[in-house]
């Protein structure tokens, strides 16, 4: 088999797959992983409460540029939070969607 021919079959398929076993110190990368994502939608419930009270206060005193950037904070916290929430989901999704490519 010559050089050209092995490294075609080498790009087409190296046999790499992944290995929940290979390297120590997974389980602590999973909680830290995890903890991150706790801290960021502990974030995310105090930037929600903070847009919505500049959104209601831009509402009532008739400031329509505070009304705008709260209804815009509220908005972004929504969707970070639905990422996080979903992100196992969406990377699973992907990750399997990637197998599937030949």
């Amino acid at each position: 088999m010559s050089l050209a021919t092995k490294a075609v079959l080498l790009a087409y398929d190296p046999g790499i797959k992944p290995n929940e076993g290979g390297l120590p110190g997974l389980s602590v990368l999973k909680q830290v992983m995890g903890s991150i994502n706790l801290f960021g939608l502990v974030a995310v419930v105090g930037a929600l409460a903070v847009s919505a009270a500049v959104w209601a206060w831009g509402h009532h005193s008739g400031g329509h540029q505070a009304e705008a950037n709260g209804k815009k904070g509220v908005m972004v916290s929504a969707g970070a939070a639905l990422l996080m929430g979903a992100a196992n989901g969406v990377v699973a999704f992907f990750s399997t969607l990637g197998t599937k490519v030949h």
